[in-house]
């Protein structure tokens, strides 16, 4: 697949982008040896390729997102609830200003974040992600507007008031099978994977994380969330249905990653719903372990009445104990995510 013109980037851009002078990534070049080599060399100077050079920022501790991507091929595993309460949590009590993109069709983090009257006007005005991917099935259409559509402080939870959301859409069912058609832009310049990153290439480095619910499916919308993600991870019920489809997961976007040049890690396994009573629990998670492609997190998320209602938006703020449970979920969503910012190396 050949790289967009948006991937590569030269030095003033690199300078911009780690708020430096030309002169200090030249010098950065000739001083480690460890700097991104060329994607190609041009008569204006050397361009790289823009993931690279990012990833190298970041060890450099330049401070810049951080895309997740969550995905499980089954429903009913908790994907959504694990996608919002870790929003929630990194939010609250790590500080961090979080952005949640929903692809899902379902909606289900849109409602949990924003409520189901607030979606619906939203969605009758076309201010959703299904826009974004319907303005690429008529080259003629420019509706999506992208601060309209962006949701700032959506949560109902007390200290979160930094958690944005690019909601999603019902529509989006339809839109899914009809974009593997879609035109592509001039020299076919744009493809429909890259729609979403050249949407929000500009707004994800106002966040330090940025997580994406995506689809139970590995479709062109899944695959559009992929493409702006460095890793992923797979909330999954430890039984035999939950879990048939993770080698799957892994080799597609293993795959996937190599078709763009970009690496997009396996970050775990989240273990989700589960009963210390059932024997079926206990054993599929001891397989998982034990496997260990891709890596399971320590912490576990039990099955709680409590997590389930959570869903619903409460019109005043709450703490994560109050939205999450009074007993050790709330404090298991803080090690999760203690976890995952550990796992990419961020200061907590």
């Amino acid at each position: 697949m050949p790289l967009a013109e948006d991937d590569l980037v030269g030095i003033n851009e690199i300078a911009d982008i780690a708020g430096v002078s030309r002169q200090a990534v030249a010098n950065w070049r000739v001083r480690f040896a460890d700097f991104p080599k060329p994607h190609t060399e041009l008569k204006a100077g050397p361009v790289f390729r823009a993931r690279q050079i990012k990833a190298w920022l970041r060890k450099r501790k330049v401070p810049m997102a951080r895309v997740v991507s969550l995905i499980n091929l089954k429903g009913g595993v908790a994907k959504t609830t694990t996608t919002v309460a870790l929003a929630e949590t990194l939010a609250s009590r790590f500080g961090k200003r979080i952005l949640v993109i929903d692809l899902d069709p379902q909606t289900n983090a849109t409602t949990m974040l924003i409520g189901e009257k607030k979606w619906e006007k939203l969605n009758e005005k076309g201010w959703t992600l299904a826009t974004l991917f319907k303005d690429a099935l008529d080259p003629e259409n420019k509706a999506f507007d992208l601060q309209k559509t962006l949701q700032k402080g959506v949560s109902d939870v007390q200290g979160a008031e930094k958690v944005d959301l690019l909601p999603s859409s019902l529509d989006l069912i339809d839109v899914q099978d009809k974009l593997a058609s879609a035109p592509s832009g001039q020299f076919y310049s744009v493809t429909p994977i890259d729609l979403l990153r050249l949407a929000v290439k500009s707004l994800l480095d106002d966040y330090d994380l940025v997580l994406v619910d995506c689809p139970p499916n590995l479709g062109i919308i899944t695959l559009n969330g992929l493409r702006i993600s460095e890793g992923y991870i797979i909330p999954t019920v430890p039984d035999v249905l939950s879990t048939y489809g993770i080698p799957q997961i892994v080799k597609r976007v293993g795959n996937f990653s190599k078709e763009v040049g970009e690496e997009i890690a396996p970050l775990g396994i989240v273990i989700t719903k589960y009963q210390e009573a059932s024997t079926i629990h206990v054993n599929v998670s001891r397989d998982l372990r034990r496997r260990n492609d891709p890596p399971v997190f320590e912490t576990v998320i039990r099955q709680a009445n409590q997590i389930a209602a959570a869903a619903e938006l409460q019109t005043s703020r709450r703490t994560l104990k109050q939205k999450y449970g009074y007993g050790d979920l709330a404090t298991r969503y803080i090690d999760l995510a203690q976890e995952l910012l550990d796992k990419l190396e961020i200061d907590a």
